[in-house]
């Protein structure tokens, strides 16, 4: 049976990061790995339409890749030549599942590793493990491209230089390394859940990245924070298809038909909340998904407890100051009817220097001045969002906001 174009493709969607990952243990470099991998796939697309697939597609693209990878090494310099004396034989590759999937483990924990600063880490996980374009991974980070790319670049020379280990923490370090990997994975899902950039609000294939993630995570280190970030993720995902309409529009949190929720990722979110409630102390993600679980459990947006939100993020702001949190925050408190102080408090953020060129503080602002009955005020607001939103659907629904206030 001969091999589709488009099943290539969503192979390499579905499976590329993690056949990078397995060549990475196998090859030793991030940059061999890489063009190993892309190796590999053009010689499934030249041989698949011809021969057929095999069995096991993901373990013909290892082992075609790191043959590919082994010949490079062999083609190098006579100092490196040497290199592939030490690489494993082909007999003795293990490409198990278990090992394929711990590969990915494995690659978080590099990328993640203290040695790194927080940017890099984030960056080369983005980059490495997701797939993501330097453009995506800037966006997202609110970097110039080349200043992400050199960071890039720096973080594998000094992963490579300082033979930092290929290598899942032991149980002693494990906690002390674990924030830091859930920040990235979240972030991950961020970027997944609400794209920063292109003509899709969601992309499932990162949002499944992330939760893969995190229920290996889970497995590995059962504390009440990997648990909480289980809880936001299903929570959060299971409002995906409800999240933009059949044109591609995206719907906001209070007009989305509750219909389309899927409601058995919202019980397992429930469930995680459950696990992760019952240990202590209660931490960031835990108090967010309980927001999260505040919406996902009201029938309608009007049977939202915006009371019971607020005081969740006042425990959040408390702990975990930013002034993302800070702009949730005053939205939650405008809609539980203090409309005026929610406008003061996001007034208060335009002058922060993170926030200055952030659309969805603008969004907001809007949002809420249109709800107050402010127009004009509501126009210049859209207005400014929409000069810094980067995601088409966001584009199209700022100027859909804007068209209806003409009528005012």
């Amino acid at each position: 049976m001969k091999t589709e174009c488009n099943d290539l493709d969503s192979l390499y969607r579905d499976h590329s990061r993690r056949v990078q990952a397995t060549l990475i243990r196998l090859l030793g470099d991030f940059e061999l790995a890489e063009e190993a991998m892309q190796d590999a796939f053009v010689a499934a697309v030249q041989q698949w339409p011809i021969n057929g697939s095999p069995d096991n597609p993901q373990a013909w693209l290892i082992r075609t890749g790191y043959h590919c990878g082994v010949n490079q090494i062999r083609q190098r310099s006579t100092a490196r030549r040497r290199a592939h004396l030490l690489l494993p034989a082909e007999e003795t590759l293990d490409l198990e599942p278990a090992t394929i999937q711990d590969d990915a483990l494995r690659l978080l924990f590099t990328c993640c590793h203290p040695s790194l600063n927080m940017e890099a880490r984030v960056a080369l996980t983005l980059r490495e493990m997701c797939g993501l374009t330097t453009e995506q991974v800037a966006s997202a980070l609110l970097m110039k491209p080349t200043t992400l790319a050199q960071r890039i670049v720096r973080a594998k020379r000094k992963i490579r230089d300082a033979r930092i280990p290929y290598a899942v923490p032991d149980s002693e370090a494990l906690p002390e390394r674990l924030p830091d990997v859930l920040q990235v994975i979240y972030l991950v899902f961020n970027e997944g859940y609400s794209r920063s950039m292109g003509s899709q609000v969601v992309d499932v294939s990162l949002t499944k990245v992330a939760m893969r993630l995190g229920e290996a995570l889970a497995k590995l280190l059962p504390s009440g924070e990997v648990f909480g970030l289980m809880a936001l993720m299903r929570l959060n995902d299971a409002r995906r298809d409800a999240r933009q309409d059949s044109a591609g529009d995206l719907v906001t949190l209070d007009e989305q038909n509750r219909d389309l929720w899927h409601q058995e990722d919202i019980n397992s979110g429930i469930e995680w909340l459950e696990q992760a409630l019952a240990l202590t102390p209660t931490g960031y993600y835990t108090l967010q998904a309980s927001i999260a679980a505040e919406h996902s459990q009201a029938s309608s947006a009007e049977q939202t407890d915006w009371g019971r939100i607020v005081r969740l993020y006042n425990a959040l702001c408390r702990h975990n100051a930013s002034p993302i949190l800070a702009l949730n925050r005053a939205v939650a408190i405008a809609m539980n009817g203090a409309l005026a102080t929610g406008l003061q408090l996001l007034e208060e953020l335009v002058h922060h220097p993170q926030m200055s060129r952030y659309h969805l503080l603008y969004a907001a602002q809007a949002d809420l001045l249109r709800r107050q009955g402010q127009y004009d005020a509501a126009r210049s607001a859209y207005q400014q969002a929409l000069v810094l939103a980067t995601l088409d659907p966001e584009k199209r629904f700022l100027r859909r906001r804007l068209s209806e206030l003409k009528q005012h």
